[in-house]
Formats: structure tokens, C-alpha cells, sequence
């Protein structure tokens, strides 16, 4: 059995250069790095989004492996950053960014070779939180913090170790207390934005969705997705909702493509990207 890559393996990824790093807002952190095929397009898209405890120990330079795998095989890469704990993120402010720079595509659409009727998230961890949150968005009321008007509509969300449900997330403890600390407080004291930043109380995401784990992963564990995934599909029953365990992998492989799980993310990105 091959060693689990640990976190310092994670922080240790190259950074692949994008194309083109692009602003979406004014503070620092509000830009993407988009990766662009060769050819004319237009390219579908996936929006990645890194993950790290929604906090700033890790940006969005660990992902520039896998934003340059899928732009050899002919798919663009919106690598967005944002703001973070610690670094101006929290409550609203993370999902404001994520949601600013989801809805930026309409723009550069207008400028680069991009197919927005086909753009799937694909988010790892607390990435994977933040891919589904931008699929149940449209069920938010005009008062919240989080509402934007027209948000952009995905294809599919692919989640690699995500948390779909912050009140869960908390009684996991996932990330030493990373979900209450996103949210300003725990959710017997914040029960309307854990309703506004949780997908699993958000309302039905009715768009395909592929949740992957790994079987050795102590930081997202399986059986919280699993029970995660069952909730979502109680909510939408008719949407294809696949969850998959991957055998001897931890939680960092899903975002190496040298590792043996990447056939698997792979497959699932061009599942969904094929779906209908």
C-alpha cells in the first residue's frame, strides 16, 4: 500500500502558471487563474475551487496540476480564489466571493472562447462545500447576504471530500472547528446563515452531482458524505446524485492526477460535462 499524501504534500503540488490570472473584484483576493485549450472553442468549463479548512493556509497554487490536466484534454479552468479566514474571509464574505467569481464567466465569455451552457464546479474539500453551495444558491431569498440576481447555471458539481452539510460539518468537527469558525458561531446561535450557507438546507440541488471520498480520508470522513449524499438525494430525488468510496485513498490524491484515484475524477468530470 502506497503512503497517504499529507497536507505538506499538498502545500508541496508546483504551481502551474495560468494563461491569463484575472480580477473579479478589488480586494487581493478576488481573481481567478483561467487555463484555456488550444484550439477555438468554445470550451466547456469547470470552475475549480481549492480547498484548505476554508482558511489561509492554502490557495489556489496546489490546484495548477489538475487546472493543466484538463486544459491538455480540451477543457477550461476557472481556478478562483477567495477570500478566507483569516485573510478577510467568513461569514458572508467567502460565499460573496465564490458567488462574484462563478457569475465573472458571463464576462469573460464576451472575451475568451468559452461555452457557458456547459460549466460544471468542481471543488475539493472545503472547495467541495463551496461547488454545491453555488448549485443551491438560486434558492436563497432577495434578503440575504448571499442572494446575487441570476446566478450562472452549472451543468454539474463534482465534490472530491466536500461538506455539504455545515451543522453536520460541526458535529464532526471537521477541521477543528472550521465550519462554526466560516460561519461566526455555531449553528444554536447562527441557524439562519447555516440555512443560507449550507446545501443541505438550502432546497433541492437539481442539477447531476458526483461525491467522491476517499476510504482512508480522516480530515472529511466518508461516512459524513455518504450520509451527506443522502440527504441531498432525499431533497431531490429525481436528480442523478452519485457517491462513490474509493478504496486505500486518503484525502489529498483526489486533487493529484498522478495518483490511482484521478481515472475516477477524471470520469466524473466528463460524465457530467456529457450529461443532459
Amino acid at each position: 500500500m502506497s503512503k497517504r499524501l499529507s497536507r505538506e504534500d499538498y502545500g508541496n503540488f508546483p504551481s502551474i502558471s495560468a494563461d491569463f490570472r484575472l480580477s473579479y473584484g478589488t480586494e487581493a483576493d478576488q481573481f481567478g487563474d483561467l487555463y484555456l485549450p488550444s484550439g477555438d472553442g468554445p470550451h466547456p468549463v469547470v470552475i475549480l475551487l481549492h480547498g484548505g479548512c476554508w482558511r489561509n493556509h492554502f490557495g489556489l497554487e496546489p490546484l495548477g496540476r489538475v487546472a493543466e490536466y484538463l486544459q491538455q484534454v480540451g477543457i477550461a479552468v476557472w481556478n478562483l480564489e477567495y477570500q478566507r479566514l483569516g485573510q478577510g474571509g467568513g461569514w458572508p464574505t467567502t460565499m460573496q466571493d465564490v458567488a462574484r467569481g462563478a457569475d465573472h464567466l458571463r464576462l469573460l465569455a464576451k472575451i475568451y472562447p468559452l461555452d457557458l451552457s456547459q460549466v460544471i464546479a468542481v471543488g475539493h474539500s472545503a472547495g467541495g462545500h463551496l461547488s454545491l453551495w453555488l448549485g443551491a444558491r438560486s434558492h436563497l431569498p432577495s434578503s440575504s447576504e448571499l442572494y446575487f440576481p441570476d446566478p450562472l447555471p452549472l451543468k454539474g458539481i463534482l465534490s472530491l471530500a466536500g461538506v455539504a452539510d455545515l451543522v453536520r460539518g460541526v458535529a464532526w468537527d471537521v477541521c477543528q472547528g472550521a465550519c462554526a469558525d466560516l460561519m461566526g458561531g455555531t449553528p444554536e446561535e447562527f441557524s439562519e446563515r447555516y440555512q443560507q450557507a449550507s446545501p443541505c438546507q438550502m432546497g433541492p440541488i437539481t442539477v447531476p452531482q458526483v461525491h467522491l471520498v476517499g476510504e482512508q480520508d480522516k480530515i472529511v470522513r466518508a461516512k459524513m458524505v455518504q450520509e451527506d449524499v443522502a440527504e441531498l438525494r432525499k431533497h431531490a430525488p429525481a436528480t442523478a446524485i452519485d457517491f462513490e468510496e474509493i478504496a486505500e485513498i486518503g484525502h489529498f490524491e483526489l486533487v493529484d492526477p498522478a495518483s490511482t484515484a484521478w481515472a475516477n475524477v477524471e470520469k466524473a468530470i466528463m460524465k457530467l460535462l456529457r450529461s443532459e
